[in-house]
């Protein structure tokens, strides 16, 4: 009897000690679980936050560029405005100095019997000259000259075509050498 209850007794004990060992298995297979779980955890948050980091660096290199580009066009349109004004004031001069260096003080054509009145007497006789003066070349050259002058001009604005023909109109001082020119002849 003796025996048999050592027996049991033993076996109570071995089964207590696998109990024990099956126990910490147990615990230590949810302790690895645990651990991986925090782990994958941990590696998900660090993913996240460096996706965040990428999509915030791109969004502030696409609001640099933005950015970018719409001070550039600022520049480009400052810079068209600045031609535009140049070249607003260059037509304005040019104006100026052809009101100011016109023989009549204008060149509308209303104003031409106005300032005929005004003309002197030398004036007429220059107007002569230059008739005279004219009928010197011969006709081909002329027309050549006309020819190409009106395929020159044709291809300017109108405010170009103005100040070119005024370049190439006889000032008065060279009709009166053409007329005293003549006189000596």
């Amino acid at each position: 009897m003796l025996r048999t209850e050592e027996r049991q007794r033993l076996a109570r004990e071995r089964r207590e000690e696998r109990e024990k060992q099956h126990a910490a298995k147990e615990t230590q297979i949810l302790e690895k679980e645990r651990k991986a779980k925090l782990q994958y955890e941990k590696q998900l948050e660090e993913r996240q936050r460096k996706l965040k980091e990428m999509k915030q660096k791109e969004e502030q290199r696409r609001a640099a560029v933005e950015e970018k580009r719409k001070q550039k066009i600022e520049e480009e349109k400052e810079r068209y405005e600045a031609v535009l004004h140049r070249t607003l004031e260059r037509s304005q001069r040019l104006e100026t100095r052809q009101k100011r260096w016109s023989w009549g003080g204008s060149v509308t054509p209303d104003s031409e019997g106005k300032t005929a009145s005004k003309r002197s007497p030398s004036t007429a006789n220059l107007k002569q000259a230059e008739a005279a003066v004219s009928k010197g070349l011969s006709s081909s050259s002329a027309a050549l000259l006309n020819a190409s002058d009106r395929a020159r001009r044709s291809q300017l604005s109108p405010l170009d075509s103005s100040v070119i023909s005024r370049l190439l109109a006889p000032t008065q001082a060279s009709l009166a050498r053409s007329k005293s020119a003549a006189t000596l002849a």
